[in-house]
């Protein structure tokens, strides 16, 4: 006969949520505000034009991406390939609206709102880029929705392949979307690229590329904004049933949770957040073009999430942030420095996504539940809990 007793977890050595130091429950909203000076006052140590300020603006910006694509993957379980479509909707939204594409319209005149400077006498459509980031929002919700409508019935690999599938479809037509005119126009410009405003906001200077601190505020805001989006939805309603669906979907829909309303929420959200982000790039690197839409971005942001741990909103955080200054900062500032020291004619950035592969490996050997592992998944990922709860003796 076999027995199975309950072993407390502290009598367990074996335990590794039984040693150690245990952050406080409170560690997460303490956080918060340390976060943020701490990144008030980083652009006053570092050059306001210089790559490293540079490679800030892009983390930050890339950190909203990752939180976006964190509601969808980490707290709904939605394996998403196609992210960059979202990306690729909140770039042309600041391309469509914010640059002479349209120069045509208005006899040439252009539509003009809530903008000043050189912008306000040019054709085409310019608009506030604060009403450009509400127009991409709205553009990415209903894009996210209506992604992830095939995929209400769909689960696991079956997701990953559809939403692929769509990534590939908004980059396609973004490559030929020149020749597709509508009444005349091009829906894109095609690899030609679009070259959208700068951002202009009420009672501050037209943004320039020889002081990157505006911009590094902007992307900072947005961060703290896709934060507080976070936070506020895990500990909601919503955010537990989007848990609930990920753990077991089949029991958190016998309890009466709506699959489908669930479910499009999370791609609405998420993609909401990467089109914020789309549009603050589309300005920031001067251009929109189709050639930034490729499979490899979704892969870099997914990425970001995995390293920081799903799920874990801190993690996302760190992991946007490590993976952006090893892409934009450390590989070509410091790594590809190595082979020319040595005497060797190799450009280290054309194995970039070897080094992700690399650390990606190891970090899936070292720390599978991400840097900052959110509690339940620290919890699956570790035989040795289970082990502790329950031990077997036979006579």
């Amino acid at each position: 006969m076999t027995t199975v007793t309950e072993t407390p977890e502290t009598a367990n050595p074996k335990n590794p949520s039984s040693r150690g130091f245990a952050l406080p429950p409170w560690w997460e909203q303490a956080l918060f505000p340390l976060f943020i000076l701490a990144a008030i006052i980083f652009p006053f140590f570092v050059d306001e034009g210089g790559p490293v300020l540079q490679t800030a603006v892009q983390a930050l910006a890339y950190t909203v991406m990752a939180l976006g694509l964190n509601i969808i993957v980490g707290f709904a379980g939605l394996l998403d390939l196609g992210y960059v479509a979202f990306y690729a909707i909140g770039a042309y939204a600041m391309g469509y609206f914010g640059s002479l594409f349209f120069s045509s319209i208005n006899n040439e005149e252009g539509i003009h709102i809530l903008v000043t400077g050189q912008a306000a006498n040019l054709p085409g459509i310019h608009m506030s880029f604060l009403l450009i980031l509400v127009a991409a929002v709205i553009l990415t919700t209903i894009a996210g929705m209506i992604i992830g409508l095939p995929t209400l019935r769909l689960r696991g690999d079956y997701i990953a392949i559809v939403t692929l599938a769509f990534g590939e479809i908004i980059g396609r037509v973004a490559i030929n979307g020149d020749v597709l005119k509508i009444a005349g126009q091009p829906l894109t410009a095609g690899r030609q690229g679009i070259t959208p405003d700068r951002i202009d906001l009420p009672l501050v200077d037209p943004f320039t590329l020889l002081n990157l601190v505006p911009w590094y505020y902007v992307a900072l805001t947005l961060v703290v904004l896709a934060l507080t989006v976070s936070f506020t939805l895990r500990n909601s309603r919503l955010g537990r049933a989007w848990i609930a669906l990920r753990e077991d979907e089949v029991a958190a829909v016998a309890m009466g949770v709506p699959a489908v309303k669930t479910k499009l929420l999370a791609y609405g959200t998420g993609a909401a957040l990467g089109g914020m982000s789309g549009a603050f790039l589309g300005s920031f690197n001067t251009t929109v073009n189709a050639d930034q839409f490729q499979f490899y971005f979704s892969i870099l942001v997914l990425g970001m999430v995995i390293l920081g741990g799903l799920g874990s909103i801190w993690g996302v955080v760190l992991g946007a942030l490590v993976l952006s200054y090893i892409n934009y900062y450390f590989i070509p500032n410091v790594i590809n420095e190595i082979p020319n020291d040595l005497g060797l004619d190799f450009d280290v950035t054309q194995i970039t996504f070897s080094i992700y592969g690399f650390l990606l490996v190891i970090m899936m050997i070292m720390r599978p539940e991400g840097l900052i592992p959110e509690r339940r998944r620290k919890q699956e990922l570790h035989d040795d809990a289970d082990d502790a709860l329950l031990t077997t003796s036979a006579p």
